[in-house]
């Protein structure tokens, strides 16, 4: 019989699970568990709620029966939020199961281990609010250049982050502005870079 859970959480479908899963296998070594005890459930989505093919057949296994022990990577792979992650916790805990976090060592089975859970999850969603928080300054950031280009009659740029070159190809574009009579600040806006960086590249350094 399978009575061991493994739990995976990923939150893209390009993001590769691999290193999640190789920390709880080396748990599972270091217990003596058997392959055969096992059962994985993978998921590739966010951890906004719980509308997660994996984790709802892993809740029907577990009204079925057919666990009795929950492990996961990290307590933020149940969820991001502290409702559904303490929903989870207290419905699992309440049948009798154990839920092991492998990498914070915490066992939420017990009350300490609940108040511990209930604090990471209260970090995981202050630290995803935040995520979003910069996101949201970045793409207004975007905005503000894109109108600036505009308004100064240049053709908008495309977003796609830092890549190969891109600092060789900065120093020429801060150049070529500099030399159309654009001031550093007005050149820091336009390529999105520190005002220090302008007067770096200006100077050769």
């Amino acid at each position: 019989m399978r009575d061991i859970a493994c739990y995976l959480r990923v939150s893209t479908a390009e993001q590769n699970e691999a290193g999640q899963r190789a920390e709880i296998e080396r748990w599972l070594a270091g217990y003596g568990f058997r392959s055969d005890q096992v059962s994985w459930y993978v998921d590739k989505a966010t951890g906004d709620d719980l509308d997660r093919p994996e984790i709802e057949r892993l809740r029907k296994d577990i009204f079925r029966g057919l666990i009795t022990t929950v492990v996961i990577w990290k307590i933020d792979r149940l969820s991001r939020t502290i409702r559904d992650g303490l929903a989870l916790l207290c419905e699992w805990c309440d049948r009798g199961l154990r839920v092991v976090s492998v990498t914070q060592q915490i066992d939420c089975s017990g009350p300490v281990g609940k108040m511990i859970a209930a604090v990471l999850l209260g970090i995981a969603e202050i630290e995803q609010e935040t995520r979003r928080e910069r996101q949201k300054i970045g793409i207004e950031a975007a905005k503000a250049v894109d109108k600036y280009r505009r308004e100064k009659g240049l053709p908008v740029r495309n977003y796609k982050g830092r890549g190969k070159g891109t600092t060789k190809a900065n120093v020429a574009k801060v150049k070529r502005l500099k030399a159309r009579g654009f001031t550093s600040k007005e050149i820091g806006i336009l390529l999105g870079i520190g005002r220090r960086t302008v007067t770096r590249y200006l100077r050769g350094k």
